[in-house]
């Protein structure tokens, strides 16, 4: 339980009372985020069932989405954006990434990563919305597992950093894929049960090739690179269902 509390209360705007906070409760947090993500899609997809254009319902959906989450993961999508953006060397690009103000090369990439998730979310329905924010913490488990080093040495990423045992990941991209194949069954016939685990290893994959260039420029991980990781990989999986729907 104190390592659920620790995940809710981290990746969410819900207010829990977290009693203990460690790096053992830090892993198990990173662990059980996928199960998190998808409770906050499943509240956030809502407004897709509302009537009127499709469109509209995705840009409230995904609206609702950064609310539940503080825009904690935007945020961070945005200082990486900023802080890789600049060509300085680790030191300084982390430096950067500090700074409470947003530049040119992050407010593009913010514009891009929503325009792209209100798109394909506005084709691709509720249970790929779902499905890709589990995708997207599924993520953290895996940027969190052991052999991934911190880039400084306090914060969010220093805490987390290496926590996770490849094989804790390897089982929880397992229940994802097996949530997703089963969440596919029950919203239609068809390829939904193949579609949806095509969303969820799609947006894996973005997120490590985006963790494998962070690791290159800055040494490891930060706060900041884990929420753009989420939103990185929520965005690829809603992507790939949107185009195979």
């Amino acid at each position: 339980m104190h390592g659920l509390r620790f995940a809710v209360g981290t990746l969410s705007v819900f207010p829990v009372r977290v009693d203990r906070v460690d790096r053992e409760v830090a892993g198990t947090a990173m662990a059980l985020a996928p199960a998190v993500g998808a409770a906050l899609g499943a509240v956030a997809g809502l407004p897709l069932f509302l009537p009127g254009p499709p469109l509209l319902g995705a840009a409230l959906a995904v609206g609702l989405l950064a609310v539940l989450t503080r825009g904690l993961h935007l945020d961070g999508l945005a200082d990486l954006a900023d802080g890789l953006g600049s060509s300085r060397p680790a030191a300084q690009a982390l430096d950067i990434m500090k700074k409470s103000d947003i530049g040119p090369f992050g407010v593009m990439a913010l514009v891009f990563t929503v325009l792209v998730q209100v798109a394909a979310a506005s084709v691709a329905g509720f249970a790929a919305l779902v499905t890709a924010c589990a995708a997207g913490r599924l993520a953290l488990a895996w940027a969190c597992r052991a052999g991934v080093p911190a880039a400084r040495p306090g914060g969010l990423g220093a805490m987390v950093a290496g926590t996770v045992r490849p094989a804790v990941a390897w089982a929880a991209t397992a229940a994802v894929l097996a949530g997703a194949a089963g969440l596919g069954l029950l919203s239609g016939p068809g390829r939904a049960a193949l579609v949806l685990p095509a969303g969820v290893l799609a947006g894996l994959a973005a997120a490590l090739l985006l963790l494998a260039h962070a690791r290159r420029r800055l040494g490891g991980v930060t706060g900041d690179v884990l929420g753009a990781l989420v939103e990185t990989a929520t965005a690829a999986a809603l992507t790939t269902t949107a185009l195979l729907t």
